[in-house]
């Protein structure tokens, strides 16, 4: 008769354990996510990305292209 208390008791101990370990997963990905965050609001940062994924350039520079590098090859 304890076997049936015991045995859900231990199933509930491991989904504890998994939700923990996916909430441990999830604190990690908004920690990465909030450093992205911050790095778009750094003008540098979006000057750099501006340039090197949409080939912009800033206004009296002159741009060339070099052959045979895929579009978009830094971001």
């Amino acid at each position: 008769m304890a076997v049936v208390p015991a045995r859900q008791y231990l199933e509930q101990r491991g989904r504890i354990a998994e939700l923990d370990r996916r909430a441990a997963e999830f604190e990690t990905q908004n920690s990465e996510l909030r450093r992205e965050i911050s790095a778009l609001h750094d003008p540098v940062h979006l000057e750099k990305l501006a340039r090197a994924c949409l080939g912009m350039v800033a206004p009296g520079e002159v741009a060339f292209v070099v052959a045979g590098r895929p579009a978009g090859a830094d971001c």
